[in-house]
């Protein structure tokens, strides 16, 4: 033996060291205590390891969690994995160009970029990706056909000989494994099980990295066999034989204790020998447990090709009677793990499906089963135990299925009578001589399926296909919320009934009925069998009928508010311009909107937003401008109007106030085209602005009526080159500056024309309709304009040219220069016999309009100055005694001095 390891003491002999356990003294010299190796210390090897082994292991375990990935089509996982295996790869570098590339690396390079390649073919499976998925999938396509080319010759040759490829790689492995370099610690129990089931399931045809997978399934399962065993001393006998003659062969300890070479082959054949009888263990345990619980049932294959045991929980143990108060007493059990760490809801989510199976297989009575349902719903709910997220498509799938399946018990058994306000003591579930009472409320389901419905859009990219599947099933949430509309107005209160209505009402208010408009143009595809019309009821008598209910019988002013606002915004979306006016300045919500909170706001904006577009379009300009002033003057009207938020503004909000605020963001379907607005806005500027410009070009008091349009022109203005109008605001600008010159030809075919068609007004509902009304108005102020500029031209003006130069009847021109002449814009008068315009002002000089301008100026500065001097006098309104003793009004009123009174103009005194 070593002399580092002998006895505790010369009295004590080598007998009572035993064979499983060794004494060692501290090479401190202390050697009171013994130190006892016991077996697992005994079992620990220590393996000196070379730079190779060692980065191909890190190769190696990197390619092992990209296999799991791909099985589970974990894309993203996938993507984050390759990106550390390129430098792993890297890092070995030196050691491949000594070695070569390895045949696993190449193996792995050429199975994922087919596994990619196979994906990205299955458009099916494409659409039913998440977005992190799909763009992850793009992104490693990329790369890895980038990274290959350095490698196709390698790949080349693997896939001419790939099963050449595996047992090579195979055979190294093995080598590996013998010379005890495969120390990563890596076990999964589930290999054996795996590898088992694979070859059960028999002779199905398998991609080539499937059965790379397979390879090292068995692998892991040889390591972890190869860990348990004891590999210096496989039986007793190899430890008897060990003499003191031994001691001369070794040199040193680390020779004593390394496993032999001689020993290699035989510890791999008894490695091989355990796991095949550790294989067969583990098939005849599967098997019996197989036949305890199903009676001799089946694997069942899932997919990614991981077949996995699927066992039904015991929900009551044998030879229970089954009772409608066995089943309640199993809900609770479930229900208490309701809402607790650790719970696995997908879990109790089919516990609570088998429950109500249980039940009817029973015939327990529908009560139990409507109570089962409503705790399966809420379950459904509470899977995603955070707000912000939405429910996966699978789960939402669920829920719809699982209400329409509730809704369709409750309108087959309407003795079943539901409320919140039923305690579970009062409950009656199983007794039919009595009513059945049951505990719930299906009204605050479906407004929650509402607003999970709304988050699964919120989240969907509303440019991708997903989002118009998601789409479809907003059919389904109506015909749900129709359902229980009719429900309640046979069993619910007021108050329950103003919700659902409301429910109804914001599921129809930003959708334009077609249908009705052909009806009333007697389009005969819309009329049924007979010339009957069909039955469904068009959107503005529905939405009259609801609104109405709720504006007598709603107590809270949201529910009325709400509903007020999607009524108006219904009417002026079918161009119904005066019932939206006047259901607006009637409710007067003008007055106290800004103390609703968010939602309420967002949905205002939208009302006003979609009132200025119809007054538009009713060639109303001045009405359109100031509806839509508010929220184009702010430069805020996208997020205003909940369509996103501002990347300025986001530096201005903590992570928690921009979620919240994506919460109340509207999906994309309901949006109002903002491009189209902002260019509504523009056009009714350019209409009103214009010739306003025209008429007070020398007045100094001049006020913008629109500050936003005035910013357009002086962009316009600072460009230093100017080319063909491009974007819709420059269009704008070039149509404005046409018109500044009386050119409306310009103006109208810089206003529409294809371009602008194909980005605004063919999005109107009737866009031939609303350019003619813009060529009328275009004519109507161009002329305005024109005399406001060259009046001072003339002496006098024939009404028949100006009629032929802006292509207008003459009874046209005759109105807008009488009116312009009774509000004293135009100083001129009318020949009736020659039709001729009289003009009587002459233009003051450019000297006089500066004199004029200066005198307005003191004139300001004059009344400023008494103002401020009123001021400190303390004069703010109401009355006050001056120094004449005469008493003097405020606020602009009357004056009384010295037994006389003066009406002051102008000023607050």
């Amino acid at each position: 033996m070593s002399r580092f390891f002998t006895t505790g003491s010369d009295s004590e002999s080598e007998s009572s060291v035993s064979g499983d356990e060794l004494v060692a003294k501290p090479p401190g010299g202390n050697y009171g205590k013994p130190l006892l190796l016991s077996e697992d210390e005994e079992d620990t090897k220590r393996v000196v390891r070379s730079a190779k082994d060692k980065r191909f292991e890190e190769l190696n375990n990197l390619i092992k969690t990209i296999r799991n990935a791909m099985k589970i089509r974990d894309v993203t996982k996938c993507l984050e994995e390759f990106e550390l295996l390129g430098k792993a790869f890297g890092k070995a570098k030196s050691i491949v160009d000594k070695e070569g590339v390895p045949r696993f690396y190449v193996r792995i390079l050429a199975d994922l970029e087919d596994y990619l390649n196979e994906l990205w073919e299955d458009k099916e499976g494409k659409k039913k990706m998440n977005k992190n998925n799909a763009k992850a999938l793009s992104t490693l396509r990329q790369k890895i056909r980038k990274y290959n080319r350095d490698f196709e010759p390698h790949i080349a040759s693997y896939k001419q000989n790939p099963e050449q490829s595996d047992e090579d790689e195979e055979k190294k492995s093995r080598d590996s494994e013998a010379s005890g370099s495969s120390s990563s610690g890596e076990e999964e129990d589930d290999g054996g099980v795996g590898a088992f089931l694979k070859k059960k399931d028999g002779g199905g045809e398998r991609s080539r990295y499937a059965k790379g997978e397979e390879e090292e399934g068995e692998g892991e399962e040889e390591e972890e066999d190869s860990e348990e065993e004891e590999d210096w001393g496989s039986s007793d006998s190899d430890t008897d034989s060990e003499t003191d003659e031994d001691d001369g062969k070794f040199t040193s300890l680390a020779s004593k204790f390394l496993k032999k070479e001689e020993d290699k082959k035989g510890g791999e054949r008894r490695r091989e020998e355990k796991a095949k009888k550790k294989h067969d263990r583990k098939s005849r345990r599967y098997e019996e447990e197989e036949e305890e619980n199903d009676g001799g049932g089946e694997w069942e294959k899932v997919k990614g090709g991981v077949p996995l045991v699927k066992e039904k929980p015991k929900m009551f143990a044998k030879g229970t009677e089954i009772t409608p108060a066995v089943v309640v007493k199993k809900l609770n059990e479930i229900l208490q793990a309701r809402g607790k760490k650790g719970t696995d809801r997908a879990a109790q989510i089919e516990l609570l499906q088998l429950l109500v199976a249980i039940a009817n297989e029973n015939g327990l009575g529908v009560a139990l089963e409507v109570k089962i349902k409503f705790n399966i719903i809420a379950s459904l709910y509470d899977y995603n135990p955070n707000l912000a997220t939405y429910m996966k498509a699978e789960m939402w799938q669920k829920c719809l299925g699982c209400i329409e399946e509730l809704l369709d018990v409750l309108f087959a058994h309407p003795e079943i009578f539901i409320g919140e306000n039923i305690l579970e003591e009062s409950e009656n579930l199983a007794n039919p001589e009595q009513p059945y009472r049951v505990r719930g409320c299906i009204l605050t389901l479906v407004e929650r399926m509402d607003e999970e419905f709304t988050k699964i859009m919120q989240n969907t990219d509303p440019h991708s296909q997903e989002y118009v599947e998601h789409l479809k099933d907003e059919g389904r949430v109506c015909a749900i919320i129709a359902r229980l509309q009719r429900y309640l107005q046979e069993k619910g209160t007021t108050e329950e009934l103003c919700r659902v209505y409301l429910r109804r009402v914001l599921h129809t208010y930003y959708k334009f009925d077609y249908g009705a408009r052909r009806r009333g143009a007697g389009d005969p595809q819309v009329w049924g069998e007979g010339g009957e019309e069909e039955e469904e009821e068009d959107s503005a008598a529905l939405m009259e009928r609801l609104c109405k209910f709720v504006y007598a019988k709603d107590r809270t002013d949201r529910i009325r508010t709400c509903a007020i606002l999607c009524h108006i915004y219904h009417h002026a979306l079918h161009s119904r311009w005066y019932a939206a006016r006047d259901l607006m300045l009637m409710s007067h919500l003008q007055d106290n909107i800004q103390h609703a909170d968010p939602p309420v706001q967002i949905l205002y904006n939208r009302t006003m937003v979609q009132l200025g577009i119809c007054a538009f379009r009713e060639g109303l300009i001045k009405d359109a401008h100031n509806a839509l002033l508010d929220i184009q003057s702010s430069g805020r009207a996208k997020e205003l109007l909940g369509q996103g938020l501002l990347l300025r503004s986001l530096q201005e909000r903590n992570p928690e106030q921009e979620k919240v605020e994506k919460r109340r963001q509207v999906p994309f379907h309901m949006h109002v085209n903002l491009e189209l607005l902002e260019c509504v806005y523009l056009v009714a500027a350019m209409l009103l602005e214009i010739p306003y410009m025209a008429a007070h070009e020398f007045d100094a008091r001049r006020r913008m009526i629109s500050k936003q349009f005035h910013h357009q022109l002086r962009v316009g203005e600072r460009q230093p080159l100017l080319g063909p109008p491009e974007s819709m605001r420059e269009h704008v600008v070039a149509a404005s500056k046409a018109m500044k010159m009386g050119d409306w030809r310009s103006c109208h075919r810089y206003v529409v024309n294809e371009k602008m068609n194909g980005k605004v007004w063919d999005l109107f509902p009737e866009a031939d309709k609303v350019r003619a009304m813009l060529v009328r108005k275009i004519q109507e102020e161009s002329l305005r304009t024109y005399l406001f500029t060259y009046s001072s031209v003339y002496d006098s003006i024939s009404m028949e040219i100006l009629a032929a130069m802006f292509e207008l009847d003459l009874p046209t021109v005759h109105s807008i220069i009488s009116k312009m002449i009774i509000n004293e814009e135009l100083m001129a008068s009318l020949d009736q016999p020659t039709q001729t315009v009289m003009m009587h002002r002459t233009e003051p000089t450019a000297q006089q309009n500066l004199a004029l301008q200066l005198a307005e100026k003191l004139g300001n500065l004059v009344e400023n100055n008494e103002r401020v001097f009123d001021h400190k006098q303390g004069s703010y309104g109401g009355y006050f005694r001056d120094q004449k003793d005469g008493y003097r009004k405020g606020d602009g009123g009357y004056l009384r001095r010295g037994g006389y009174r003066q009406q002051e103009r102008g000023g607050n005194y």
